[in-house]
């Protein structure tokens, strides 16, 4: 069996390895099974008691020796499946106990940059917003650029959607020539006021903020996203933008 394959299923790399050998092997001790897999004497009992207690592994003894024999491969699936649940399971236990977690966070008092590459660290970046807004809250958004990859437009619709469910206000000022469909989009969404910027400025970042939070954004190929922690510099920021949004038109 290709023992990528077998990895993909979760295992560990010596747990792949002792799995395929024991397939090929059928029943057998473990000699047989260290010289196939190639993993050390030290660990392989370690790893054929990890097997066995993922049912993947099983084995009889005869005449105080142990044989080893491994679960048929569609028990691969099974395992995968009951990962998956516990995958689950977890997420909604960590779900739960996130308020405290976040709660229990020492808040800095100095200033923090952080920057964040590739399109995963760009959600990251902008979903910190989550663990710091409440229902209720805002957060100020300028200088959306007009063109946007198809990804980043499927991103912001789900993330919209999840935006409303918490019930967080967004304020948005989108770059002129911005499509008016996008706009009329985004203001479909509970909480959210789109809006064009009431000058005609366009660079390729853009800007938010809320909180102690400054973020600066740039959409491109491979997204930065430059994320500051500081009151004062947030507050300047949205300074700027009050002064942009008052000049701006309801849509």
């Amino acid at each position: 069996m290709d023992l990528d394959l077998v990895r993909a299923s979760g295992m560990t790399e010596g747990e792949a390895k002792v799995y395929a050998s024991l397939l090929k092997l059928g029943t057998t001790t473990t000699g047989p099974i260290i010289e196939k897999s190639g993993v050390a004497n030290s660990i392989v009992y370690r790893i054929l008691n990890n097997l066995i207690e993922k049912g993947l592994v099983s084995y009889i003894v005869k005449e105080k020796t142990r044989y080893y024999k491994a679960s048929q491969p569609t028990r691969l699936l099974d395992y995968i499946d009951e990962q998956k649940e516990k995958l689950e399971q977890n997420k909604k236990l960590l779900q739960a106990i996130m308020p405290r977690l976040q709660m229990s966070m020492v808040p800095s008092q100095e200033t923090s940059v952080q920057i964040f590459e590739g399109f995963r660290g760009f959600q990251t970046a902008w979903e910190y917003c989550y663990a710091v807004l409440k229902k209720g809250d805002e957060y100020y958004s300028w200088g959306i650029y007009p063109v946007q990859e198809q990804r980043f437009h499927l991103y912001w619709q789900r993330d919209h959607k999840k935006r409303a469910r918490l019930g967080i206000i967004a304020k948005l000022l989108f770059n002129k020539g911005t499509e008016l469909e996008i706009l009329k989009n985004r203001n479909r969404y509970r909480g959210c006021d789109a809006r064009y910027m009431p000058v005609d400025i366009k660079t390729p970042a853009w800007f938010v903020a809320y909180k102690n939070v400054t973020g600066i954004f740039l959409q491109r190929k491979t997204p930065i996203a430059i994320q500051i922690l500081d009151q004062q510099i947030s507050e300047s920021f949205k300074a700027y933008f009050e002064e942009f949004w008052r000049r701006s038109k309801k849509m």
